[in-house]
């Protein structure tokens, strides 16, 4: 599916694809259509701002204050304004006043490193004489109740909508619009249970939305309480409003606070939250280059999966799909191919790959069909030998229902090694449940360092202080869980096991852009009972948010709900974790070693890049100064794929299951 933005500018299709490293922390809602599909155009900036309607005319000098709406997708972005009289403005959100009367288009250009959108609105200002809104002979500028409400205008922020069904400020408890929906749902979920649906209109779905972000959200405060009427009544007008009702705020970085803002069809939710099978040819593709020349390169495969069947294998180039160069592809219909092709949205499609094999010298033709893959979510368990005693090496790449019995048996299997130290890969995990990653940090710290002590707090908002407002229970810390819990899975472990320990007073953990949410919690986490944690890699995503999924009338809607902190009360990362050594910090400093990514070896292998950095730093206590060794000094070559490919990030396009962190 071609994003929006793309059909608006066609012209900006050769700058399609992902930036590499830059591109990372752009993951979440901006990279998945509302089919749940994966679509490279969706990391495009989309142009998009409001203007509250009572500031839409009046008389000179008539001042408006400007809304920017933008969907970024990849921070920075510059914003280039023009009101339509002669003034520009670079502002987020800029206020103009207008001198001479008129009728005034104004334009929002917004671009980033991916490419530019812009949104023009014909004759949206209008100055001239008083209008006469509500007709009562009063003209507006000398009218104080606009919509003959009883309400004065400097005290009703919607003073013109005179249909409005609960005034601004005032919001009822979200649960009586609840389930009212404008499609009830018949039949029963995956559990059995009954749909809760009763007949309904999309504006009753827009009160549940507006009265259920002003209860749960995080930043409440600084939503913008916009007029439910003031959107249609489509399904596309219900998700549009849903974006609006966040923050504005930015990261000391500049890139937004929430970029975590989301909905999923709650059918298909419900099928990932049990670890099951989704459409695809279990291969994960690395995508390293923004324009032309692309690149993208395999980062992992799933096995017995069509990808490993057909001879995938990490690091392999990719050349061509169904016919179309990928490196080199201009026009928007080849990108629609290319995105069709590379990220299946049914099961039993067939797409023709052109790819080059990490160290052969020419490219070979194979077919792709896709099928229900299960991901496996913990891998490559291995020991290395080393003068200084043994030491673990786990890739783990999901948070999902199915890694707890993964994690606990790899945990098993390691516990009577004699380890002295622990390799943890989450270069591209992305998150999932929380209970996971107190499990696992239990199993590495064991139960001298961990067992009673605080793995994480739940910060909600200040109207809930004592109590959590989604399951009613008083506000007690997370623990580190010593035992398994039983979470939804196919391989599903029974509650109340004891859980394995490793019993280290450190961990070597790798990270990319794509670390994200819960593996970040778990660094976050043993730091707080002082566990030394030595960070390889590049930095994390930043999200200490979480949420809880909430369904209401077919749509799963996720909104910033809480903030994790650790034992000692830290908890504010928004811009990620940053290995010492870079030569700009972007998050919060640990130390450690930056490394790009290393598509030449295979996981666990001692001569890949990350894996090279940590065991060196272990023994000396310092970066290597050429963690890759002498081989990377050799010129890579994306274009003919012979030469080795440059260490660096490249974006691991996931789902938003796999991109974000809940409670079981």
């Amino acid at each position: 599916m071609i994003d929006a933005a793309a059909k608006r500018a066609p012209a900006i299709a050769p700058r399609l694809g992902l930036a590499g490293a830059a591109l990372v922390a752009a993951l979440g809602a901006a990279a998945e259509d509302a089919s749940g599909r994966l679509n490279l155009l969706h990391l495009l900036p989309a142009a998009r701002f409001s203007v509250a309607e009572a500031e839409r005319s009046g008389p000179p000098p008539h001042t408006v204050a400007f809304r920017n709406e933008s969907t970024v997708g990849v921070a920075p972005a510059t914003y280039a304004w023009t009101f339509g009289d002669g003034a520009r403005s670079s502002e987020v959100n800029p206020t103009h006043t207008y001198d001479a009367a008129g009728a005034y288009t104004v334009t929002l250009a917004v671009r980033t490193i991916v490419g530019r959108d812009t949104s023009e609105r014909e004759d949206l200002i209008t100055v001239g004489a008083d209008a006469d809104t509500d007709g009562d002979g009063t003209p507006d500028s000398r009218d104080l109740d606009d919509d003959d409400d009883g309400l004065e205008d400097t005290l009703d922020p919607w003073p013109i909508d005179r249909s409005r069904t609960i005034a601004a400020g005032r919001f009822h408890p979200y649960r009586e619009f609840a389930a009212r929906c404008e499609n009830p749902r018949s039949g029963v979920n995956l559990d059995g249970n009954p749909w809760p649906d009763r007949p309904g209109s999309t504006l009753l779905e827009k009160h549940w939305l507006r009265s259920w972000s002003n209860d749960l959200y995080l930043w409440y405060d600084q939503i913008a309480d916009v007029e439910p009427l003031s959107y249609g009544d489509s399904n596309g007008d219900l998700l549009e409003y849903f974006q609006v009702l966040r923050t504005t705020a930015v990261t000391p970085s500049g890139r937004p606070r929430d970029r975590f803002h989301f909905t999923y069809d709650t059918d298909e939710w419900q099928v990932l939250t049990r670890g099951g099978a989704t459409a695809g040819y279990g291969a994960s593709f690395a995508l390293l280059a923004a324009s032309p020349p692309r690149e993208a390169r395999v980062a992992y495969t799933e096995p017995n999966s069509p990808a490993t069947e057909a001879g995938l294998a990490r690091g392999a180039l990719v050349l061509e799909i169904d016919g179309v160069d990928f490196v080199n592809a201009a026009t928007e219909e080849e990108v629609e191919t290319l995105n069709a092709g590379l990220r299946p949205s049914s099961v039993g499609e067939t797409h023709e790959f052109v790819v080059r094999d990490l160290g052969a010298t020419a490219p070979r033709t194979i077919m792709l069909r896709s099928a229900e893959v299960v991901p496996d979510p913990v891998q490559h368990v291995d020991v290395i030998s080393t003068p200084s005693g043994p030491v673990g090496y786990m890739l783990f790449n999901d948070h999902s229902g199915s890694a707890e019995r993964e994690l606990r048996d790899a945990v098993a299997s390691l516990e009577d090694r004699g380890l002295t130290d622990l390799v943890l890969d989450l270069r591209y995990n992305g998150g999932g449940y929380l209970a996971i990653a107190s499990q696992l940090a239990y199993m590495i710290a064991g139960p001298a360092a961990a067992q009673g002590r605080v793995f994480e707090s739940l910060r909600f908002n200040d109207k809930h202080r004592t109590r959590n407002p989604v399951t009613g229970e008083r506000l007690e810390p997370v623990p580190f869980y010593t035992e398994t819990i039983g979470l939804p899975a196919a391989n599903r472990v029974p509650a109340g096991d004891s859980l394995p320990t490793l019993n280290l007073p450190r961990l070597f953990v790798l990270t990319g852009g794509g670390t994200c949410s819960a593996s970040e919690t778990i660094i976050n986490s043993l730091r707080g009972i002082d566990i030394e944690v030595i960070q390889i890699g590049a930095t994390t995503c930043g999200k200490p948010y979480g949420f809880y999924p909430f369904d209401n009338c077919g749509t799963t809607y996720f909104t910033v709900q809480f903030q994790g902190e650790n034992a000692k009360g830290f908890g504010d990362y928004p811009d990620g974790f940053s290995p010492a050594g870079l030569p700009s910090i972007e998050g919060v400093e640990v130390p450690g070693c930056p490394v790009g990514d290393d598509y030449r070896h295979g996981f666990g292998d001692v001569d890949e890049a990350r894996l090279r950095a940590a065991l060196a730093y272990r023994e000396t206590g310092a970066c290597p100064a050429d963690p890759a060794g002498a081989s990377s000094r050799a010129a890579p070559s994306a274009a003919d794929g012979q030469a080795a490919p440059a260490l660096r990030d490249g974006v691991v396009p996931k789902s938003l299951w796999h991109t974000n962190r809940w409670l079981h």
